[in-house]
């Protein structure tokens, strides 16, 4: 009997202990929802703003570096952040020259410079190493495939501008 007893004991414990875990969890995961609706509330007009200063600074961080059309070295920090951003198109449409902001060139310059942007924690030589790979990709990438995997990287450089 005391056997009896202990083990049914031990099921409703248990029942109690795994409904009660079910229920923290539940209550996670529906703040984890609540927070992230929230989030998207309050930083999606910020971001849909964010994410073409991003790709015009991406362009003209890779042509800059490429065509060498303006003296200064720039971070693309600061192009981001602190250039305005009608001095920045400026620069972007001298730095392309005959080439449109929708251009092949232009597309190009910014998938480099995103993924430099993405890549900027390693070291300069494991950098390199991966802009080649970046570089080969883009040359074997239908023009559709760059400007996806451009909108998904400017995309994701405006998620990290926004943390």
């Amino acid at each position: 009997m005391k056997i009896f007893f202990i083990l049914s004991f031990f099921i409703l414990f248990t029942n109690i202990s795994l409904a009660k875990t079910y229920s923290q969890e539940n209550e996670s995961n529906q703040s984890i929802q609540e927070r992230n609706i929230w989030l998207k509330q309050k930083f999606s007009e910020q971001h849909r703003q964010l994410i073409p200063v991003i790709a015009v600074a991406d362009m003209f961080y890779a042509c800059n570096f490429e065509r060498k059309t303006d003296p200064t070295v720039y971070q693309l920090n600061d192009l981001i952040l602190t250039m305005d951003k009608n001095t920045l198109a400026q620069k972007l449409m001298q730095c392309l020259g005959e080439d449109t902001i929708k251009s092949e060139v232009a597309i190009n310059f910014g998938l480099k410079g995103c993924f430099h942007s993405q890549l900027a924690h390693l070291s300069a030589v494991e950098r390199q190493k991966k802009m080649q790979l970046v570089n080969s990709a883009i040359t074997s990438l239908s023009s559709s495939e760059r400007q996806k995997s451009l909108t998904q990287c400017v995309t994701e450089q405006a998620i990290h501008y926004l943390k």
